[in-house]
Formats: structure tokens, C-alpha cells, sequence
């Protein structure tokens, strides 16, 4: 895994700076054809459609990559925070959250699924970031 680790920190930028120049397109590019995310145990969904939802949701979306941890499984779990401000709401948000990755022999990301607490996510969606309910 030592000599895959570069590559696929190089991946990660590139993926945080994908998502924010806000172009679903670009985000993609870091999968396989085809690539998948399952978000919270859901389907699987294309990369693109996912991207541009999110993208649509949040018009000023900013991406932060926290931490990459590199798994024995040889999976990668890349932890991430988003800010963005709700085209729905207006609310401003701020969730972490992370992905895990399955790398494909290419360096891409062949499958992954993210988590994040959809429930603070609802609750910033009304109330905004650091408002006590």
C-alpha cells in the first residue's frame, strides 16, 4: 500500500478541489466509467447526478478534505467537511462527514460510500449553523 499511497493522496486534492470549483464533470473524473456513491446506506447513484445534486443544493458548496485514512483492507476512508449555504432555506451548513473508496487498479475510485448525520444536516437546514434547538 506505502508505494499507492502518493497517487491516491494526489486523488483526494484533486477530488476536494473537483468539488470545489462546483462542476459535477470534474468531480467524476475521479471515478471509473461509471463510478458509484452510496450516500447513508442508499442506492448506489452515478457520481454525476449525485455531484450535481449536492451542487444544485448548495450553489456555494466548499469542500474540505480532513483526513485520509489508508485501511489494511486496502480500502481509503477520506473524511471530509462541506459548508454551503441551502438554495431551499438559505441556511448556511456545515457537516463532516467521509467517504469510503474503492480504488480501482486504474487509481480511480471504483465504488464509494458516504456517510454523514443527515439529522444535523435537517436540523441546519432549518435552524443554520450553531443554532441550539
Amino acid at each position: 500500500m506505502a508505494r499507492f499511497r502518493q497517487p491516491i493522496e494526489q486523488l483526494a486534492r484533486s477530488y476536494t478541489e473537483a468539488w470545489c470549483s462546483r462542476d459535477p464533470a470534474q468531480v467524476a473524473r475521479h471515478y471509473v466509467s461509471g463510478g458509484t456513491i452510496a450516500i447513508n446506506g442508499g442506492d448506489a447513484t452515478g457520481i454525476t447526478d449525485v455531484a450535481a445534486a449536492f451542487i444544485a443544493a448548495f450553489p456555494d458548496i466548499e469542500v474540505s478534505q480532513d483526513e485520509l485514512v489508508f485501511r489494511d483492507d486496502g480500502s481509503v476512508e477520506y473524511r471530509w467537511t462541506f459548508t454551503g449555504t441551502s438554495a431551499e432555506t438559505g441556511k448556511r451548513v456545515r457537516v463532516r462527514g467521509y467517504e469510503e473508496w474503492m480504488i480501482s487498479p486504474e487509481g480511480l475510485i471504483a465504488e464509494s460510500r458516504g456517510h454523514f448525520d443527515q439529522a444535523e444536516l435537517d436540523r441546519q437546514l432549518q435552524h443554520g449553523i450553531g443554532a441550539v434547538t
